[in-house]
């Protein structure tokens, strides 16, 4: 189904790829400045089928803002080839990778999700990752429910490496107000679970604000 998914998709032009959809006023720019960073690394980690998040980044000119961090060793967890999206493949975890399936359980909306970041993470690890060069830190930026406890799964998670901080980076920006994401954080975990919820409507496109609150 998600070959058939991607097929329809790949066949749309970049216009009608991004119909509906556009970045935040602002975002862009965040992105192309993130980008200058030598030292971290950035991805997509969403529910999405992987060749569709590629072709709707390059549609929508994220791609191109360059903060996506480019991979290049062979796919080692799903091993699709997405036709077409071969030269655009970026850090991520996606749903094409985990999928539990699972309609009926409300709580697989954000499970599912930990295990989309953790495969992320993953990959970070194996592609970056050097003797000298280690993760310290895994932040998530998400607007909704599901982000955030995704993010605060993710940081009891057994596959997380050892000493590896995890934080989220909550935006009201979407259909939750600054509240709601705050009341699902719970307590601060220093070194361990450190989440962050901006004030209501700033998000990726406050880049001053934004930056800071990834502590760059």
């Amino acid at each position: 189904m998600m070959d058939t998914m991607y097929q329809f998709v790949s066949e749309c032009n970049d216009d009608e790829v991004r119909k509906g959809i556009a970045p935040l006023p602002g975002a862009i720019q965040t992105l192309e400045t993130l980008a200058s960073y030598d030292d971290v690394a950035f991805g997509l980690v969403t529910g999405n089928v992987e060749g569709i998040a590629r072709r709707k980044m390059h549609a929508l000119g994220i791609y191109d803002a360059g903060a996506l961090t480019s991979l290049s060793k062979p796919p080692q967890l799903s091993g699709r080839v997405w036709e077409g999206m071969e030269g655009k493949r970026f850090l991520g975890g996606f749903g094409s990778d985990f999928c539990s399936g699972d309609i009926d359980d409300p709580t697989r909306n954000y499970l599912d999700r930990g295990e989309q970041l953790a495969i992320c993470v993953q990959r970070c690890v194996e592609e970056l990752c050097h003797p000298d060069h280690q993760i310290e830190r895994v932040i998530h930026v998400g607007d909704a429910p599901a982000d955030i406890l995704a993010a605060k799964n993710y940081a009891h998670h057994p596959s997380k490496p050892k000493n590896v901080s995890v934080g989220v980076i909550g935006v009201a920006t979407g259909s939750y107000s600054v509240d709601e994401l705050r009341d699902l954080c719970g307590e601060r975990i220093p070194g361990v679970w450190e989440p962050i919820i901006l004030n209501e409507g700033v998000g990726v496109g406050n880049m001053e604000a934004f930056i800071r609150a990834c502590g760059l």
